[in-house]
């Protein structure tokens, strides 16, 4: 069960929309808080096992972390595990479902961090909820301007 999850209806279709989220060298044009992401070995596309890393930043603070596409299935949902070192961290998961006039598309988060790391790290993060409800909105947001974009459409 998810921490967090929010949907937007976009007007494109599903498989436009998968192209975008599912391009993780492009998180950063969507996200307030992943600044980039490269994938790892010889990887250059979204398939199940595919590894990455994330950079990160908050503030003035930055960091990284490493993930591993989960489900990659074009159109209909794209997910990932993130770690921290050895400690698996976050669930993320973006579904699409087809609407009449395009998909609604709904994020989800997970937080799988120890609970006896949670207080230490919002001392030094904030509240990690609060970010990522924010975060959520914000790349759902622009994910939706993206798509819709005449730019986009034509590509």
């Amino acid at each position: 069960m998810p921490d967090f999850e929010a949907s937007i209806t976009v007007d494109a279709p599903p498989d436009h929309l998968y192209a975008l989220i599912s391009d993780l060298p492009r998180m950063g044009e969507w996200s307030p808080e992943c600044t980039r992401v490269t994938w790892v070995g010889s990887t250059t596309y979204a398939v199940p096992g595919a590894r990455f890393v994330g950079y990160n930043r908050a503030g003035a603070i930055r960091w990284f972390t490493q993930g591993v596409v989960i489900d990659a299935d074009p159109g209909r949902r794209f997910s990932f595990r993130i770690h921290f070192g050895p400690i698996q961290v976050a669930f993320w998961s973006y579904d699409l479902a087809a609407t009449p006039t395009g998909c609604q598309i709904t994020e989800s988060w997970t937080d799988h961090r120890p609970v006896v790391l949670r207080r230490p790290l919002a001392l030094v993060f904030g509240i990690r909820r609060d970010r990522n409800i924010a975060g959520i909105h914000h790349t759902l947001e622009a994910l939706k301007t993206a798509a819709e974009s005449p730019a986009s459409s034509a590509s």
